[in-house]
């Protein structure tokens, strides 16, 4: 089995949980955040819409650094909730095609982070997209949930019941 073909499933799962957290970010409230050094609620949910755009800046470029490549990806700040949903989509969906269209060779090369000159990381492809995209994406959704629930906004299930929801949601 091709490496892409067997990232796709985990891909699709984690997104399709994704996009049911941030369908319950709060309109009303983007500007609260939970303490004075966290990011607001509408600025964190951004974040977890625009992540999945990292997949094909690490399966068309060798490296990103942060302060000359940085500038072209400006940062998402939820301003509605459609808005927020339309990039995420549109995120998930480039990303997921640039998954299935990488090959084995493309994935198994490496790729780099560079902040400042020096190197934060440098590791193969298949591995930067489940650690820096897919985990990164997964980490800021945990944020979210956190921030969902001291809003006393219904927390979905994620990987099993909540507090809110009981049943396990249809895996797709």
């Amino acid at each position: 089995m091709p490496i892409s073909q067997a990232l796709l499933p985990e891909f699709d799962h984690e997104m399709a949980t994704t996009r049911r957290v941030l369908e319950r970010v709060p309109e009303s409230n983007y500007d609260w955040k939970p303490h004075e050094k966290s990011m607001t609620i509408g600025r964190l949910a951004g974040h977890v819409a625009e992540l999945p755009g990292w997949v094909p800046v690490t399966l068309e470029r060798e490296k990103f650094d942060m302060a000359t490549d940085g500038a072209q990806f400006p940062s998402l700040t939820a301003s509605s909730r459609k808005s927020l949903l339309e990039a995420f989509d549109k995120n998930v969906a480039t990303a997921r095609k640039a998954i299935a269209a990488a090959s084995d060779e493309q994935l198994m090369k490496n790729w780099s982070l560079i902040h400042q000159g020096k190197p934060v990381f440098t590791m193969p492809r298949a591995a930067v997209l489940r650690s820096f995209t897919m985990s990164h994406i997964i980490h800021h959704r945990g944020q979210l949930s956190v921030y969902l629930r001291l809003n006393n906004v219904p927390v979905p299930s994620i990987y099993g019941p909540s507090a809110d929801e009981n049943t396990m949601a249809a895996s797709g």
